[in-house]
């Protein structure tokens, strides 16, 4: 079949303007052109002999061929030997395993995997030699993800302040209003594709961080690229600064960030609002991906902010498409319709009401009316059941209130609810470990011959049960997923055949890579809820028969790179049937335009600038 020529974009050609004028009189270049010439990895770097070493996005290590040592002045400054990456990548990955103590003789004499050590050691690779850096994780991703992201992430945001090593990314604080249009041209790349940005509020389910939550864009970046295929110097993490109400960090004498309270209310607004006009000013056509926005001011900045820019909400969105494909996957396995439902979801902040929101949203586009859909769902905070009596809801909660049971049954407990309800889903995004009891799953399983039950949060101390819970407290009979990995579970059927389960993790890792390269790839306008119910239908159908029967309901994290390129092409396709997207020409080849887009971590050819000294 022939090649249909990819579209032409506009893309900056300067790197001194921020201005939006002289970015979009910028000369049309031909992406695919441009993407193929990256691909073949030539480059010129403006570095020489040991700044050149020490620039991780250049550096090479034992990787620099003779010819290029001779151009850049690098004889003498490193060892004689020249290796292959993939030499290199064997000689990191038994690094990793001894900083872990998991190499053969640390498991021998019975030492202790050291996961924080394993995360220190890939971020101090990362900021040594970031194509080697994507190399391994991309090549190991199974193993890496929950080094580089969750749940190990966790502890590293909680320890920043004492595990600081460099800094990576932007802070923007409260004491940079009126300024924040001149800092934005301190990021030294012409050209952004994606920024994750945090206030550091709420994150994952440990709270309020300050900026020690820079850790959280920082890593989901890192899965941008590894999954991704998004060029790693076109990511920009960004943390928000406006205080923490966290007493701790506070009277922690090394914390980093601003030492007052968290400014709220409209001047709260009048900061991000700064911030994202700055970040727009000079990068117009960026994807902005909100992460860890405490509940309920995630939800009203992605309301705020949806219209006007390319942006969305991981925590309520992502999650929700997740959810909301491991849920396709699992029905599937049940043999029952979504439509059919009885959801009770424990959890009502910014997250549960993605979930919920993403759920519905399925639920009107396969027929419901919206009053039908709402009424398939039963939300669970910490004061229990909530109804339309229950005073101070927001916004996101009203919606979600049951309204015909509300005399008898505000504040119903987990328990109550479950056994009233007799649902067939049980959906956790509490933060709350253990809350899915032995008594509510047990109850849960005695009213539902297949019950599927997906606790959501994490870190993994954080999850409402674990994986063995849940399946012995069902008799083995539940679909499970969840939030942190859980290993295999085995057991014996009555027959008395020896069976295991391979829990799935419901890791945004499965949407935002794909969603946000279909997103760069069309450069749409804005991320609309159909584009993530697209992305969730396109993961669900990843999931096989296979997987399905072997308890999975997504697809190996091994095949991430091949997933996400299957949901960018769904999302692109999408965003350009619906007239978001930002490109010109007609009928295209997406799937090759896409896996032309994606960077691949290789070494590039470096060519000696003549204008070098």
């Amino acid at each position: 079949m022939s090649r249909v020529a990819a579209p032409n974009i506009f893309y900056r050609a300067t790197t001194t303007s921020s201005s939006l004028q002289a970015h979009t009189a910028a000369p049309v270049l031909s992406v695919t052109n441009r993407w193929k010439d990256l691909k073949r990895r030539q480059i010129v770097p403006d570095r020489y002999r040991v700044e050149l070493m020490h620039d991780p996005i250049y550096n090479k290590g034992t990787g620099f061929t003779e010819r290029e040592k001779d151009r850049f002045g690098l004889r003498g400054l490193v060892p004689p030997v020249v290796n292959t990456i993939d030499q290199q990548v064997a000689r990191v990955y038994r690094a990793f395993h001894r900083a872990g103590h998991t190499l053969p003789e640390d498991i021998a004499e019975g030492r202790e995997e050291d996961v924080v050590a394993k995360h220190i050691f890939l971020m101090s690779l990362q900021d040594r030699n970031e194509t080697l850096f994507y190399r391994l994780i991309t090549q190991y991703i199974e193993e890496m993800a929950p080094i580089v992201y969750t749940p190990t992430v966790g502890y590293a945001c909680l320890h920043a302040s004492t595990l600081f090593r460099r800094a990576r990314g932007m802070y923007f604080t409260a004491e940079d209003r009126g300024d924040m249009h001149a800092i934005i041209e301190n990021w030294p790349r012409s050209d952004v594709d994606v920024i994750v940005v945090t206030d550091g509020s709420r994150i994952l389910g440990l709270g309020d961080l300050g900026v020690q939550g820079m850790g959280i864009p920082v890593g989901k970046l890192s899965i941008y690229t590894a999954a991704g295929g998004i060029d790693p110097t076109r990511c920009l993490p960004v943390t928000i600064d406006v205080g923490t109400n966290n007493q701790n960090l506070l009277n922690d004498e090394y914390y980093m960030g601003l030492r007052h309270p968290r400014i709220e209310g409209a001047e709260y607004f009048e900061i991000m609002d700064e911030f994202m006009q700055a970040v727009y000013m000079r990068y117009p056509r960026a994807l902005v991906q909100f992460e860890d926005f405490k509940t309920p001011k995630a939800e009203h900045l992605l309301n705020r902010y949806r219209n006007s820019f390319t942006c969305f909400n991981d925590d309520m969105q992502g999650t929700g498409a997740v959810a909301l494909a491991g849920l396709l996957a699992a029905l599937r396995r049940t043999q029952t319709r979504l439509v059919d439902s009885e959801i009770v979801c424990v959890g009502a902040g910014s997250a549960g009401i993605g979930v919920c929101n993403m759920l519905a949203d399925a639920m009107i586009r396969s027929g419901l009316s919206a009053a039908e859909a709402y009424n398939r769902f039963w939300l669970v905070d910490e004061h229990g059941l909530i109804t339309s009596l229950r005073p101070g809801l927001h916004d996101g909660q009203v919606d979600f209130a049951r309204r015909s049971a509300a005399s008898g049954m505000e504040g119903c407990s987990l328990q109550e609810t479950v056994d009233i309800v007799e649902p067939n889903i049980l959906l956790g995004l509490s933060g709350c470990g253990g809350i899915f009891t032995e008594d509510v799953v047990r109850t849960m399983a005695s009213k539902c011959e297949n019950p599927i039950i997906f606790a959501m949060s994490n870190p993994t101390h954080l999850s409402e049960c674990t994986a063995e819970q849940a399946y012995k407290w069902t008799d083995y009979r539940a679909t499970f997923a969840s939030g942190s990995p859980f290993g295999p579970v085995e057991f014996t059927e009555i027959s008395g055949a020896n069976k295991t389960y391979t829990c799935s993790q419901a890791n945004n890792m499965y949407i935002f890579p794909g969603l946000g390269l279909g997103v760069v790839a069309s450069r749409a306008v804005k991320v609309t809820d159909r584009l993530f119910f697209v992305a969730a239908q396109r993961l669900a159908d990843c999931v096989s028969d296979a997987d399905l029967a072997s308890g999975k309901v997504f697809p190996p994290i091994s095949e991430i790179r091949e997933v996400s390129r299957k949901i960018a092409v769904a999302v692109a396709l999408a965003a350009y049937e619906d007239g978001l997207a930002r490109v010109t020409g007609g009928t295209m080849d997406w799937h090759s335009y896409i896996s032309d887009l994606m960077w691949e971590p290789v070494y590039p050819q470096l060519v000696r600038s003549n204008t070098l000294l």
